[in-house]
C-alpha cells in the first residue's frame, strides 16, 4: 500500500532512504517559526482543515476549484479541504474581532491541500508559516511583518547572503494600469500577465498586454526605474532603521497575482534563484469585509511561507544541524533483580525533564551500551548492589568516559541537573 501522490511520509532519522522527509526537520523549522512569531509579540490560532466551498470561491472565484480537494459531505454540503489560510482567518476575525484589543498579531502552522501538478518545490499538501496582523493601516505593520518574516529565515540560520525579500506596491500598478486602460473589470487579468512576467515568454506576455492596450516595453521601464513609492520607502526606512536593509529591495516584477491584495506585497527569494519562492504576501485591507458580507471592516495585512521549498533551502545551505534521538539518559539493566528499582528510578528522571530509555526486555549488557551510543544519549546508569547489599548507581558520561558512585536519590544531581 503506497501513499497518494503528492503527499508525504515523515520519518524520525536517520531516514531510510534518500528521498525521505524528515519529521526532526519538520520540528526544526516548527520551533524556529514559533519562537520568532513569540518574540514579535504573535498569538498562535488554528481552524479546521475541511472548510465550506463557498468560503474559497468567494474569496479567489469559481476557478479554484479545479485546484482543490472538494466533495459534497454526508450532509450534502459542498466542502473543500483548505489551500490555504486566510479564508479560515479572515472568518473568525470578523465573528470575532471585537473581543481582542488592536492590532490582532496572530500566526498558525496549517497543513495546506491542492488539487494541482506536482513540481520541484510544490507537492499537493505542505506546512506553513501564517503570519497576520488586523486592524491597523500604518505602514509601521508592514514593516513589522516584514522583520518577522527575515528574522524567520534568520533564525533557521540563513543570512542576507541567502536571501532576499522583494518589495513591490500593488498601489503603484493600480496606478500604472488605471493610466492606460479605463476598463477596470480588466485589471485583474493584467495583474496575472505581470505576475508571471518572468516565467513567460516575451512574445506571449506582450500578445496579452497588447489585448489590454498596454505595451510589453512600457511595462518593462516601469520594473527598471524601480521607483519606490511613498509607502514602500517608509517600510524601507523602518527596516533600515532595525539593521535589517541589506534583506529587502525594490522589485515591480512583484505583484502577487491574488485579486485581494491591496498595498506594499512583498516575495521571498533565494539569492541563487534556485528555487521558487520561500515565502510571499501583503495588504488585504478588504477581504475581512467581504468574508463578513460588509459587516466588519479592518486593515489587514499577512504573510505565508511554506516548508517545501525552505527545507531544500536549508539542505542547499548546509544549515540544518545534526539531528539525534535526543534521549539524555540509557538506564542499563544488568542485573534483573534490580529491574524494579531500575523502573522506579527512570520514572524519577522522566518526571526530572529527563528524556530516558532502557531495554523493554533482558539484553546483554554490551548490546544496551551499544544502544545507548546508537542513541547518542550523553550518559548511561546503571544500578548494582554493594557488598552490603545496598543498591548503588554507576553514573557514566559516555563521552569522557568518568564514572560517579552514588547513591540512587543522588543521580540527578551527578547528571548536573
Amino acid at each position: 500500500m503506497e501513499r497518494l501522490p503528492g503527499f508525504r511520509d515523515f520519518y524520525p532519522e536517520p531516514l531510510p532512504h534518500a528521498e525521505a522527509w524528515s519529521a526532526d526537520a519538520r520540528n526544526h523549522i516548527f520551533r524556529a517559526w514559533r519562537e520568532t512569531a513569540r518574540r514579535y509579540g504573535f498569538r498562535e490560532y488554528d481552524g479546521p482543515p475541511l472548510e465550506p466551498l463557498e468560503l474559497f470561491t468567494l474569496k479567489s472565484g469559481e476557478e479554484i476549484v479545479g485546484q482543490l480537494f472538494n466533495f459534497v459531505d454526508k450532509g450534502e454540503r459542498a466542502v473543500a479541504l483548505r489551500p490555504e489560510m486566510t479564508p479560515t482567518l479572515a472568518r473568525m476575525i470578523a465573528t470575532s474581532e471585537r473581543a481582542y484589543k488592536k492590532p490582532i498579531k496572530w500566526f498558525a502552522l496549517p497543513q495546506l491541500f491542492r488539487y494541482e501538478k506536482q513540481q520541484k518545490g510544490r507537492l499537493r499538501e505542505h506546512f506553513q508559516l501564517n503570519c497576520d496582523i488586523f486592524g491597523e493601516a500604518d505602514t509601521a505593520a508592514d514593516a513589522e511583518l516584514i522583520a518577522l518574516l527575515i528574522d524567520s529565515l534568520r533564525a533557521l540560520g540563513l543570512t542576507h547572503e541567502d536571501f532576499v525579500i522583494r518589495l513591490s506596491s500593488r498601489n503603484a500598478w493600480q496606478e500604472f494600469f488605471a493610466a492606460r486602460c479605463q476598463d477596470e473589470t480588466k485589471a485583474y487579468d493584467f495583474y496575472q500577465v505581470v505576475d508571471k512576467i518572468e516565467r513567460e515568454k516575451p512574445e506571449v506576455t506582450a500578445q496579452k498586454l497588447t489585448a489590454l492596450g498596454i505595451a510589453l516595453d512600457d511595462v518593462k521601464h516601469f520594473i527598471a526605474a524601480g521607483e519606490p513609492t511613498a509607502e514602500l520607502r517608509t517600510v524601507i526606512d523602518n527596516l533600515a532603521a532595525r539593521g535589517l536593509g541589506a534583506f529587502v529591495k525594490i522589485d515591480y516584477n512583484v505583484i502577487r497575482g491574488l485579486a485581494y491584495y491591496t498595498g506594499v506585497v512583498f516575495e521571498a527569494f533565494d539569492k541563487k534563484g534556485e528555487f521558487r519562492a520561500i515565502a510571499g504576501g501583503g495588504r488585504y485591507n478588504n477581504l475581512v469585509k467581504l468574508i463578513s458580507a460588509g459587516k466588519v471592516d479592518l486593515p489587514a495585512l499577512g504573510f505565508g511561507m511554506g516548508d517545501v521549498v525552505l527545507l531544500e533551502l536549508l539542505k542547499s545551505r548546509g544549515v540544518l544541524p545534526k539531528f539525534t534521538s535526543g534521549v539524555d539518559v540509557v538506564a542499563l539493566v544488568e542485573d534483573e533483580t534490580l529491574r524494579p528499582e531500575t523502573l522506579g528510578l527512570v520514572q524519577q528522571l522522566r518526571e526530572a525533564g529527563l528524556a530516558v530509555d532502557y531495554s523493554l526486555v533482558p539484553m546483554k549488557g554490551d548490546k544496551q551500551f551499544k544502544r545507548a551510543l546508537e542513541l547518542a544519549a550523553t550518559h548511561t546508569v546503571r544500578l548494582e548492589r554493594g557488598a552490603d547489599g545496598a543498591v548503588l548507581a554507576k553514573v557514566k558520561n559516555i563521552q569522557t568516559r568518568e564514572e560517579k558512585v552514588v547513591s540512587p536519590t543522588d543521580v540527578i544531581a551527578a547528571l548536573g541537573r
